[in-house]
């Protein structure tokens, strides 16, 4: 799995001019699945983003997770995020899992972090042509991939 999280004042999702998720302070997360994701992956994953230390303490200095802060979590499938750029100009999404495999773990990912932080998770729509709006704070932007745990 990849993740991008980014720091945010807000964040909102919509599809079709709908409102689909929204949420004031605290992190969007962009999430690629691939084929071989699994179990693991999700529980270190949501472990990682729940835990990440990214918000100012009263010092101004970044030690306190979205969890410390009582923050809420927007997560938006993208599948983009697996593009292979190696070999020409045209991205290559051959790594990025199809439905049948990417909603079922899409979906357990999203209970692991509800359930991590102890409050619902917002979402967009998984496949949809969503516009996404954020104000990042700071600016924060960090990139995840569970297969690269470093």
């Amino acid at each position: 799995m990849r993740a991008v999280i980014q720091r945010v004042s807000e964040a909102s999702v919509s599809v079709n001019s709908l409102s689909e998720g929204n949420i004031a302070k605290g992190l969007l997360v962009l999430v690629g699945i691939e084929d071989n994701d699994n179990e693991k992956d999700i529980e270190w994953l949501s472990n990682k983003i729940v835990n990440l230390r990214i918000f100012d303490d009263e010092n101004k200095i970044p030690n306190i997770s979205v969890k410390d802060i009582d923050g809420d979590i927007l997560v938006v499938s993208q599948f983009t995020l697996h593009a292979a750029t190696k070999k020409g100009n045209r991205p290559s999404y051959i790594k990025a899992s199809k439905a049948e495999i990417a909603i079922p773990l899409y979906e357990k990912f999203i209970i692991h972090l509800s359930k991590d932080l102890g409050k619902k998770i917002h979402t967009g729509v998984f496949g949809g042509d969503m516009k996404v709006a954020l104000i990042n704070d700071g600016p924060v932007t960090i990139w995840i991939d569970t297969k690269n745990r470093e």
